[in-house]
């Protein structure tokens, strides 16, 4: 059974991002999926991640089949949710004042992969992330978050502690480990 890895990330969050992409060996088979707080502007961030990691990254494209082993981002001013092997993307109303958005992925994700799914909820400043970690433990899913400590901005983690009790806060370097250590295990 792959692992469906969703993670969030907005201000503060690249850095721990790119340690947790980058840790990541070419033999793993989860399909990961990445959500920053870009809006409409421009990134590179497929470039960065692909600099820093080994496995292929790319903008998920709408009605993409989800491939193990890849990192799909959700492009600019579009949330990304997915469907039974598929991915969606639309330019619903904006949540949490952003698109894309945590939630919609993560509440998607859960809904249809149920227990295969990690969510983790990295540094950013407002409450995104927090819905998508409850439905994800909801189904049975894993919720992780960046340790507050550690979180440039801390409300994102904070959040989905308030509203949920996924796994208890780890540093991003613990984050990486453990991404790491349930790749192999789904090898």
């Amino acid at each position: 059974m792959r692992v469906i890895i969703v993670i969030a990330a907005s201000a503060g969050g690249l850095g721990p991002l790119v340690q947790i992409v980058a840790a990541l060996p070419p033999t793993c088979r989860a399909s990961v999926f990445v959500v920053q707080h870009i809006g409409a502007n421009q990134s590179i961030l497929p470039s960065i991640l692909a600099w820093h990691g080994s496995l292929p990254v790319a903008f998920a494209r709408h009605g993409e089949v989800i491939e193990p082993g890849r990192i799909y981002v959700a492009p600019p001013d579009h949330h990304m949710r997915l469907r039974a092997g598929g991915i969606w993307l639309d330019q619903r109303v904006k949540e949490h004042f952003t698109r894309p958005a945590a939630d919609p992925l993560f509440i998607s994700a859960a809904e249809t992969y149920g227990a295969r799914v990690v969510g983790i909820v990295l540094s950013g400043a407002n409450t995104d992330g927090a819905a998508g970690i409850l439905a994800i433990t909801a189904h049975g899913g894993l919720g992780l978050v960046q340790s507050l400590d550690e979180a440039e901005f801390p409300e994102m983690p904070l959040a989905a502690l308030k509203l949920d009790h996924p796994e208890a806060p780890l540093t991003a370097d613990r984050l990486a480990k453990w991404v790491v250590e349930h790749c192999a295990s789904n090898d």
